[in-house]
């Protein structure tokens, strides 16, 4: 808890959480905002928080900014040799660091996704209403939580594993957000539909279509193998 508490400090004490945080937050509140007075009527109320929630299909880039710029950090500034002297099994050090950005990310993704929903409730008009109690209402909310997790556990290991801001960020944003439709408009779906692709609730953002059990599989294989060769390259490199 100590190792935890201390890559917090470290996260809270540099001004580009901050920034992030507030981008993330007011891009993914105020488009959800937008999308919801834009939308009268909606036949759902699955439909309504679907098209609330359309804002994070573009805040999610901020996490993987935030995510690679955590990742990557220790390595520009020369922090990482003390890092590591601290703490010799490196592993447990990025362990620590990702369930610090993975936890902010999704409480971050859980206020704003709340709000989108309230968005919903408020400004679009459903026959018996929205409410976000409702199991594909819910289900939708949480697996916009589910996302912004894997998302950031996805950037912080592209960013370890680079050890370049602008190199993580770059692929990051290549990954999730510009291959796929590019892929997609080409023709190549299969190719698209196994990147990992941003999402909105239940479906694929600007990309090819897949439910959210194989969108869950895909993105969370991508998250898990790229934090997996981050630890490994970490434990094996020089500083």
């Amino acid at each position: 808890m100590s190792l935890i508490g201390s890559e917090w400090t470290k996260l809270r004490s540099v001004a580009a959480t901050w920034w992030c945080t507030a981008i993330y937050l007011l891009t993914a509140l105020t488009l959800g905002w937008l999308a919801a007075a834009s939308t009268d009527r909606a036949s759902s109320a699955a439909i309504a928080v679907s098209g609330a929630l359309t804002g994070f299909g573009f805040a999610q880039l901020v996490l993987v900014v935030l995510g690679v710029l955590v990742g990557a950090g220790e390595f520009s500034t020369g922090m990482a040799v003390a890092s590591f002297t601290a703490v010799p099994r490196r592993w447990r050090l990025l362990a620590a660091k990702t369930a610090v950005v993975a936890g902010w990310a999704g409480l971050l993704t859980a206020v704003a996704a709340a709000g989108c929903g309230l968005a919903a409730r408020t400004l679009t008009a459903v026959r018996g209403g929205v409410s976000l109690a409702t199991p594909e209402v819910l289900r939708q909310l949480v697996l916009q939580v589910v996302w912004g997790v894997l998302v950031a556990v996805l950037a912080v290991g592209l960013g370890t594993a680079l050890r370049s801001s602008a190199g993580g960020i770059g692929l990051g944003m290549a990954l999730v957000f510009a291959l796929p439709p590019v892929l997609a408009l080409a023709g190549v779906e299969r190719l698209s539909q196994a990147l990992p692709a941003l999402r909105v609730g239940e479906d694929a953002f600007l990309s090819a279509a897949t439910s959210w059990p194989v969108g869950l599989a895909v993105v969370g294989g991508w998250a898990g193998a790229a934090w997996a060769l981050s630890a490994v390259l970490l434990e094996r490199r020089d500083v």
